[in-house]
């Protein structure tokens, strides 16, 4: 197998995927937002729906590769094995800390999240990853979906019934409850986006980004890579679409079978074009002009996790800091966003315009912190 170096391509896809992240994540206003800038209420997706299989898509490739260097340099397979394992730990203590704040009130707090999710998934791929070749990591991908699919749609939750997909009665909703019932999301307490069930998918998506990255690692030419990454992008999304007519819907929350396909496939498109344009494209002027225009992703990609976290307690203590003024107390958030919401562009471009600057300010501190060459990682 060849062992290629850091691909830019792979940075600016992990930065692209954190600046929408931060976007979509911190609205000057919830309840004015465009449609595509919002999760899909149930079934179906928007634009901000393909941000969390992108993640996991992207730490498939990066396991593929990082393995593949590490074989290459003689490292024990039990010794890979730990390293995996300690970087998921790392991963959902960070994401578990965040929920615990501000209260720190652990009879309560959330257990899942996104960072636990990412965490679970890498744990339950690398035994996987380490020890299964792709015949076989394919043949676990279809017996995941196969047994996810057969739970969700044959088992009969008490009182409900087999194969009902709505919030809160499904199989995996039901799951939640029996094993986490005290600690789910708040919004909804009977069920959670980020549930136990939902995460078999979940892996399959960042084991399909194993399988990328382990393409990657083939001897055919970069040019060659990029056209079956780009066919194999419109095949996923063809299966997609198929399975959601014939299966289960595509639907976020529950990461059914026809969701993982359609995100592949959409992750597959988007890094293909990123993979062409900044390490494969012959064209040097395009390819150096691509650098340019790219290299904001580039600087958010290097810190990802660092910002995915910063972020998120920046935007907690915004909501929870308090501020008087005129006899009134506000949130600090809602502070800074009173000039903002005034200005007359309408409510929905006041609410982007305000996560716009949002993002800007933590790109400045990412842009910070590759100058001076500080790389977070775990």
């Amino acid at each position: 197998m060849n062992a290629p170096g850091r691909l830019d391509s792979l940075d600016v896809f992990r930065g692209f995927t954190i600046a929408a992240m931060v976007l979509v994540n911190n609205p000057g206003d919830w309840g004015n937002l465009y449609s595509q800038l919002a999760h899909a209420k149930w079934h179906g997706w928007t634009f901000t729906d393909t941000i969390f299989p992108f993640f996991l898509f992207i730490g498939g490739v990066s396991m593929a590769l990082s393995l593949g260097r590490l074989a290459a340099g003689g490292a024990d397979k039990p010794r890979l094995l730990f390293k995996l394992a300690k970087r998921a730990l790392l991963i959902f203590l960070i994401g578990f800390l965040l929920n615990l704040i501000p209260h720190f009130n652990v009879g309560t707090v959330r257990i899942p999240g996104v960072l636990q999710r990412i965490a679970l998934c890498t744990l339950l791929a690398a035994p996987i990853v380490v020890y299964c070749g792709w015949r076989l990591q394919l043949a676990i991908i279809v017996g995941l979906l196969t047994l996810y699919s057969a739970l969700m749609l044959l088992y009969p939750v008490p009182g409900i019934g087999a194969g009902v997909l709505e919030p809160g009665r499904d199989f995996g909703a039901y799951i939640d409850r029996m094993v986490l019932d005290g600690h789910m999301w708040v919004q909804s307490k009977t069920w959670d986006p980020e549930g136990l069930v939902s995460t078999l998918p979940a892996l399959c998506s960042q084991l399909f980004g194993v399988l990328a990255g382990r393409f990657l690692l083939s001897k055919l030419s970069r040019m060659e890579q990029t056209v079956w990454l780009l066919l194999a992008g419109l095949l996923f999304v063809w299966l997609g679409v198929i399975c959601d007519a014939i299966l289960m819907p595509i639907n976020k929350s529950l990461w059914t079978p026809s969701y993982c396909l359609i995100m592949t496939g959409w992750a597959l498109l988007v890094f293909s074009a990123f993979f062409w344009l900044l390490d494969v494209n012959p064209y040097g002027a395009v390819r150096e002009a691509a650098a340019r225009w790219t290299r904001p992703f580039q600087v958010y990609g290097m810190n990802a996790l660092f910002i995915f976290a910063f972020s998120g307690l920046v935007a907690k203590m915004l909501g929870l800091i308090k501020v008087t003024n005129e006899g009134a107390t506000v949130s600090l958030g809602r502070t800074l966003y009173a000039p903002i919401r005034d200005l007359p562009l309408g409510a929905v471009n006041t609410s982007v315009l305000y996560a716009l600057l949002f993002n800007a300010c933590m790109f400045g501190i990412a842009w910070a912190m590759w100058r001076r060459k500080w790389f977070i990682k775990v």
